[in-house]
């Protein structure tokens, strides 16, 4: 969710097969070795022994359902980062750890389905000496806040699968705190991509009291202009993977879909892993984009991948990445004080939909984001749609909760695909001005579909009411049957390839639904 003040308000594939509804819920759900000089080996474990197995095969090895960090204790007590957000199987990243005890190790999980259990222990190191390495610093004039830290140890991700890790640090008094990774996949062709948004992870992280929404001293005024990864992840950025993104993945890998694995981050570097893609999900909460990242989104929609935000606020904010992927700059509403607004404005960092190259996320979505924050009912407009088959739903029935806590709309005054369906047209009330969210679905000429959620909470409902996600909203178990069968409908029916040569082309009802 945004908690800031609102300032303003490439390429792919083919196959085919129709949708089945699959009701469910993806719940139930060495000693001494000397800190900077001991590289960390896959071998040093028996859980990583094994070659990287195929996707088909690794979802039905058993999980480890001792994954979960149970106790933080303070905040100093061990944090780390990873000196790169992705890596590609095989590729070492290094690890940056701070502890203020004496011995820490490092077990890598990858995350999924794994019967129920959600993740499976890859690798583990030894134990390590520990080292207070201080709480960073804060540079330039862009209040950047980076750690600063000397480099721990050095992982080798030989023998890793593809997909999403959290890597748990865990000091000798029982600890504990996770280090995200993604071990990305090089192509996509033929499969479907998931897309971690490691830049909004980042642009909420406020380790060492700075983000891109807030300063120390708790004031928008004093945020920071640019955030770098170097440096660990408080809660909030955490949560952004934990709450929006780990649901969809888990699911995703139960359906066992041939699956691929990628970040913001590395669309913007320019990797090729959509080219060929049957379809493309944005997991949740993807706010920030780069300039880069949707030309290559579009690129692929208009080349027949599908798309999929199941989110809201996607495409809102427009960065830059500098230092190598290292660091997200957006200026905001102090877009002025941008180096580039004068000399490359498209590059300059502030909303998409503002000056001065305004692009509204809505040619892309399908839906414009309107509004925080809510709490309404998701109510259903089109219940014939193929999204909703086996929910069982009426027009009119509504999910209580499932709207929150931002929110997007069908908004015809600006760029708008069409033809393009509203599947749930839900009232909502913002701030005291009445509105509505829109879940809405479209499709191009290269027959891709495009369906948007409009609402933030779509994928934690997932596990909303469940050990993982307890208090979710008031979101129950009624809510996360009926949108965990409609995801499985779409992850389904986008596996496939373009949506539009094998499932019904959008009814186009906008001016119906909103008489205009």
């Amino acid at each position: 969710m945004d908690v800031a003040p609102r300032d303003g308000l490439g390429r792919r594939g083919f196959l085919r097969v129709a949708c089945a509804a699959v009701v469910g819920s993806v719940a139930a759900c060495a000693p001494g070795s000397r800190e900077a000089s001991a590289p960390a080996s896959p071998t040093s474990s028996p859980a990583s022994t094994t070659a990287a197995r195929k996707p088909a095969q690794e979802r039905l090895l058993p999980g480890d359902p001792d994954w979960r960090a149970r106790r933080r204790g303070p905040d100093e007590a061990i944090e780390g980062y990873s000196d790169r957000a992705s890596v590609l199987p095989g590729e070492t990243f290094g690890l940056h750890v701070s502890t203020t005890e004496g011995r820490y190790r490092i077990t890598a999980y990858r995350m999924g389905w794994y019967g129920g259990t959600l993740a499976r222990r890859v690798w583990r190191s030894g134990w390590m000496r520990g080292r207070d390495q201080g709480r960073g610093r804060l540079v330039g004039d862009t209040r950047t806040v980076r750690a600063g830290w000397r480099r721990s140890l050095n992982v080798s991700t030989e023998g890793w699968p593809e997909g999403a890790y959290l890597l748990r640090l865990d000091t000798e008094r029982g600890h504990q705190r996770y280090v995200p990774l993604v071990v990305r996949s090089a192509s996509g062709a033929g499969r479907t991509v998931l897309v971690h948004a490691t830049p909004t992870w980042q642009a909420y992280n406020r380790w060492g009291g700075y983000s891109l929404y807030y300063g120390e001293d708790g004031r928008y005024e004093s945020r920071s202009l640019a955030v770098s990864f170097e440096r660990p992840y408080d809660r909030t950025g955490m949560e952004k993977f934990l709450i929006h993104e780990r649901p969809v993945v888990a699911l995703a890998e139960r359906l066992g879909l041939p699956l691929a694995y990628t970040t913001g981050g590395d669309l913007e570097a320019g990797d090729d892993v959509l080219t060929g893609a049957a379809a493309v999900i944005f997991l949740g909460h993807d706010e920030y984009w780069t300039p880069g990242v949707r030309r290559t989104v579009t690129e692929a929609r208009d080349a027949g991948a599908n798309l999929a935000f199941l989110g809201a606020n996607t495409c809102y904010r427009r960065v830059r990445m500098e230092e190598d992927g290292r660091l997200v700059v957006c200026y905001k509403t102090a877009v002025d004080r941008d180096p580039l607004v004068r000399t490359r404005p498209s590059l300059a960092t502030t909303d998409f939909r503002a000056a001065p190259k305004a692009d509204p996320e809505s040619s892309l979505v399908g839906v414009y984001y309107d509004g925080y924050p809510v709490d309404a009912p998701f109510v259903v407009h089109e219940p014939g749609h193929w999204l909703f088959a086996g929910t069982g739903v009426r027009r009119g029935d509504a999910f209580p909760h499932l709207v929150g806590v931002e929110y997007d709309r069908v908004n015809t005054n600006v760029p708008t695909p069409r033809p393009l369906q509203i599947l749930a047209h839900s009232p909502v009330t913002c701030v005291g001005r009445p509105s509505f969210a829109d879940a809405a679905y479209y499709t191009v000429q290269s027959g891709a579909g495009v369906f948007a959620s409009g609402t933030m909470r779509w994928a934690e409902t997932l596990m909303a009411g469940t050990r993982d996600l307890p208090r979710a909203h008031g979101i129950g178990a009624r809510t996360r049957a009926f949108v965990t069968t409609a995801t499985t409908n779409l992850l389904k029916g986008f596996a496939e390839g373009p949506a539009a040569e094998r499932l019904p082309t959008p009814d186009d009802n906008v001016r119906r639904t909103y008489r205009a």
